[in-house]
């Protein structure tokens, strides 16, 4: 059954605008279109267009995706590249999760510096205004050396 984008877009959760753009970059094959020049997708499209979406919601970006797909439609390689490619995402949200914690750390330090109903002798905006050092980033830098 061929069904049109819009409820190619309610199926997948997948906005109309981002299908045109998949397939304008070639992630997903140009349409059947009716003879109202509508676009017409199948089975085939619904899974590859799920497909694309889990690998975004996996952080990859399009060239990724677009190799993933080469070689999902034709395995001809070892797929050990894609061990590499997962394993550096992994280290990219290590990296992210080290930030956050780090951020969460800086922002739990401007709250001690706070009281409380001070208005302009907040401690926060002080230190804000001030610009002071967070401690945090100096043991971090030191943990990088």
């Amino acid at each position: 059954m061929k069904i049109k984008i819009g409820e190619l877009a309610r199926i997948t959760g997948c906005q109309a605008v981002t299908i045109r753009y998949y397939e304008k970059e070639g992630l997903l094959q140009k349409p059947e279109r009716t003879t109202g020049n509508y676009r017409l997708y199948g089975d085939s499209e619904i899974e590859r267009l799920r497909f694309i979406r889990h690998c975004r919601l996996h952080g990859m970006n399009l060239s990724e995706i677009r190799a993933l797909l080469t070689f999902r439609d034709n395995p001809t390689i070892s797929c050990d590249w894609i061990n590499a490619l997962v394993e550096k995402h992994i280290a990219h949200v290590s990296d992210q999760i080290a930030a956050l914690q780090h951020l969460k750390q800086h922002l739990l330090s401007l709250l001690c510096k706070c009281s409380g109903g001070k208005g302009k002798e907040c401690g926060i905006l002080q230190s804000l205004n001030k610009g002071e050092e967070c401690p945090y980033c100096k043991e971090r830098e030191c943990q990088r050396c």
